[in-house]
């Protein structure tokens, strides 16, 4: 299996103050995300993913968030074997200590 890049929830931290234009996508369940989610993250459930290949965008690297890392990582596999540039957030919301949006 191909090596999958990663980020560090610091890094990802540094590059959202930076004021990157970053492409987020957290893949938690929906009562998951109620507690909170990064700001301008789009909200696409893990297992609706396939179902919606049509929004990602090939020439864009999109960083997947979970709550521990283990399902965006899946999900990083799965996209990238799509032909997608992807990322992970290691550690997932459990380790981010950034600011959260409640929707």
């Amino acid at each position: 299996m191909e090596e999958i890049k990663e980020i560090t929830t610091e890094e990802l931290q540094k590059k959202i103050e930076a004021g990157e234009n970053l492409e987020l996508v957290d893949v938690r369940e929906d009562d998951e995300v109620q507690f909170g989610m990064i700001e301008g993250a789009k909200h696409i459930r893990m297992n609706t993913i396939p179902d919606n290949l049509d929004y990602f965008d090939k020439s864009k690297e999109y960083i997947f968030i979970c709550r521990s890392g283990r399902r965006s990582i899946n999900v990083c596999h799965y996209m990238h074997d799509q032909g997608f540039k992807v990322r992970n957030m290691t550690g997932g919301m459990m380790n981010w200590d950034g600011e959260v949006i409640v929707k």
